[in-house]
């Protein structure tokens, strides 16, 4: 938990509803609420709401400000592959 992110500033930047993105990312409303609010989320939900957002892959610590991946380098390179 205490994941500082920017999901909510870009989301209503976009003027875009939680429904709107939760959508767009294939996750439920209630996702998109917890990650707004700093919970922990999987990397495949990271993923999905980045690439919803608009962003690529490799713009992730835009989205997610101390993203580091749990500092997993398996989880890095895992992301990294889903960029090419």
């Amino acid at each position: 938990m205490g994941n500082k992110n920017s999901v909510r500033k870009i989301r209503e930047s976009k003027m875009m509803s939680k429904a709107e993105l939760a959508r767009k990312a294939n996750v439920t409303v209630q996702t998109i609420d917890r990650i707004e609010k700093g919970n922990n989320c999987r990397l495949d939900t990271k993923r999905k709401i980045i690439l919803a957002l608009g962003y690529k892959l490799g713009d992730r610590n835009k989205v997610f400000l101390d993203d580091d991946l749990g500092g997993n380098s398996k989880n890095k390179s895992r992301l990294r592959k889903t960029e090419v």
